[in-house]
């Protein structure tokens, strides 16, 4: 066990009393008699402090260890005089963009501005900058030049190498080489801080600590006691050198530009070495310096997971906001996160690439201790938990069970295009979980509110019949994305039949319990690999089975996952990439795009001409008309 494991399961505390909340102002310093802050961290969401909001684990994290942490929330970032509000960090500040990408949190699909912001108090929009990692470090930097910089949070984590840009449509720099941070951690943080905090306090520099898994650092030149392995040796067996010290040498930021394909090969190798169990450093030259990427960080234990949920949280948002309703808090203040990761590797997702595809799980003890505590201090709290959950609600203690075969794996999914047979996919832990937490008393009722993935559940009907029993109020929703092979396949989602056979046991155990349920599927438009075919075919699935779907998804090419690899190369990096064969036809033009979201909402008259105009030019003017199997009525253009 590695010093920061230990320290995450016995911090050593330095007599400090636990704050009612990390101060976000002077006067509240000076309440806890504070003269300066060991640490600050800088967010681009209110401060709610609560388990499901990154800053406030990080913040009660470092308490726990004897540091002395303030907050500035969602700072005004004109200028630096925002940033020097608590004074001078003593060790660091710690910059995260929030719980969101400030891209995609301020911008839809089609590049337009968000009116509102869930993070924010009245949910008002504007409250962070474009690239807000990338801003709020430059503020950092005036306010106190001489202070290092930690950058962490999914922006950071997802924006660490070379990577495509949507928003700007062309490749943008690792993160920390455009922030000049000192250093960038990715993935599940929790060890990787607690270290970096201790040794900064005993006197190293952060931007020099090159022994820390899960962290990013800018770097002269490889040491030479290291050996290197080329990227285009990953797919040739023998893909490996001897001994512990290598590192896998990634194409250069400047070869990326001009170059997709081999933007797409990059991106491959990039997914093939996140296994913690087998994945070696990467190196990525940037100009002159050299990009030092550590191998990604082990998944916690049971242990140190529920230690992190365990901290002393006020459960609360932030006295200064009043009575001002913070959206995503008020969606989130009955649930419970009973898990980190997913093993899905669903190529349009970013939850694998940053936090894992091993299944970090909470005992069932730490679990039921929150229920308790929602009970006893949430306001407003009924009796109902509206959730527990996380990136999957059914992959609670699942994961691979051969631990030898785990540690060599290099498969980009567990489920995908099967199942693996080594994966276990036993419910009757996550059954009787709920069974327990439906016990507690004052509670009246467990919802599951985050996506049951179909293709693990049909493999319990036992664990069906109690979701649909107990679980499920009038709706459950999921996500089958498409019907149609050719986008399922480059989304590395299952067929549409996998999830008709859920569909079939989940209506027939609502009609054993008496309940009338509905299934709500989610679909994505314009996804890598659909052509104006496939979007055909699935609306007119839905029509066939009576959907109207009121909220649709329009792909969004976000950094680093593979799906955008294909948005951007027009190649497949989910199989080896070659110069020729393997395209892959993304829908980009606007006009093309607002099609493939008009035909999943063909019920809609605003969508009536365009699907019009589209149906005769291929072919199908047939179903247009007033008959049922009819798609659009007729009409002028």
């Amino acid at each position: 066990m590695s010093l920061s494991s230990e320290l995450l399961l016995k911090p050593p505390g330095r007599g400090m009393p636990t704050a009612p909340f990390l101060p976000m102002t002077r006067a509240e310093m000076d309440r806890l008699g504070w003269e300066c802050c060991d640490v600050v961290l800088v967010t681009g969401d209110a401060y709610v402090d609560h388990p499901s909001f990154g800053m406030a684990i990080i913040g009660r994290l470092l308490e726990a260890q004897g540091y002395r942490v303030g907050i500035i929330a969602q700072p005004d970032w004109s200028s630096a005089e925002a940033f020097k509000t608590l004074g001078k960090p003593r060790l660091f500040f710690g910059v995260t963009a929030g719980n969101m990408d400030s891209m995609v949190n301020r911008y839809t699909s089609d590049r337009r501005i968000r009116s509102d912001d869930s993070y924010t108090p009245g949910g008002e929009g504007g409250k962070r900058p474009d690239r807000a990692v990338i801003v709020y470090a430059q503020r950092c930097r005036e306010a106190f030049k001489d202070v290092p910089i930690v950058l962490g949070g999914i922006e950071a984590s997802l924006r660490r190498v070379a990577h495509f840009d949507i928003w700007s449509e062309k490749l943008r720099r690792s993160v920390l080489v455009d922030a000049k941070a000192d250093i960038l951690l990715y993935g599940n943080a929790e060890r990787a801080l607690v270290e970096i905090a201790h040794r900064t306090a005993q006197g190293e520099k952060p931007k020099a600590m090159t022994d820390i898994r899960g962290t990013v650092l800018v770097r002269d030149r490889v040491p030479e006691d290291w050996a290197e392995l080329d990227f285009s040796q990953i797919e040739t067996p023998p893909a490996t050198l001897k001994g512990d010290r290598v590192v896998v040498r990634l194409p250069s930021f400047e070869s990326l530009l001009g170059d997709q394909v081999l933007y797409a090969q990059s991106s491959r190798v990039l997914h093939q070495e996140s296994n913690p169990l087998n994945a070696r450093p990467m190196v990525q030259r940037h100009g002159d310096k050299e990009v030092w990427i550590a191998a990604p960080p082990l998944p916690l234990s049971t242990p140190e997971l529920d230690g992190v949920y365990d901290l002393s949280y006020a459960r609360a948002p932030h006295p200064s906001y009043g009575k001002a309703k913070i959206p995503a808090w008020e969606m989130i203040r009955f649930s419970i996160n009973i898990l980190r990761g997913c093993f899905g590797g669903c190529s349009f997702c970013s939850i694998t690439e940053h936090e894992g595809r091993i299944i970090q799980n909470r005992s069932e003890a730490s679990i039921l201790r929150e229920i308790a505590e929602i009970r006893d201090r949430t306001p407003g709290f009924t009796g109902v938990i509206s959730d527990l959950g996380g990136p999957t609600a059914n992959m609670w203690r699942l994961g691979c069970r051969e631990p030898e075969v785990q540690k060599v794996c290099r498969r980009l999914s567990c489920v995908f295009p099967d199942i693996c047979k080594t994966l276990g996919t036993d419910h009757d832990p996550l059954i009787k979980l709920y069974r327990a937490a439906r016990a507690v008393p004052g509670v009246t009722k467990i919802n599951i509110g985050s996506g049951v993935r179909y293709d693990l559940a049909v493999k319990s009907p036992a664990y069906v019949d109690e979701l649909v029993r107990h679980h499920v109020g009038g709706y459950l929703k999921i996500a089958p994305e498409h019907t149609e092979d050719g986008p399922l396949g480059k989304m590395m989602k299952p067929g549409i039949g996998s999830y008709e056979r859920f569909r079939d046991m989940f209506e027939a155990s609502a009609r054993k319990a008496g309940k009338k349920l509905y299934l709500i599927p989610y679909f994505i438009a314009a996804h890598p690999g659909t052509s104006d075919q496939d979007m055909l075919n699935l609306s007119l699935w839905l029509k066939r089975y009576g959907f109207k779907l009121d909220q649709v998804q329009t792909f969004l090419p976000t950094p680093m996952s593979l799906a955008t690899a294909m948005y951007h190369s027009g190649h497949d990096p989910l199989r080896p990439v070659r110069r020729e064969g393997g395209e892959v036809f993304t829908a980009k033009g606007l006009r093309q795009r607002r099609l493939h979201k008009a035909f999943l909402r063909y019920h809609d008259p605003e969508n009536w001409p365009i699907l019009r105009e589209a149906l005769q030019r291929m072919g199908r003017a047939d179903l247009i008309g007033p008959g049922k199997h009819q798609l659009v009525p007729r009409g002028s253009r």
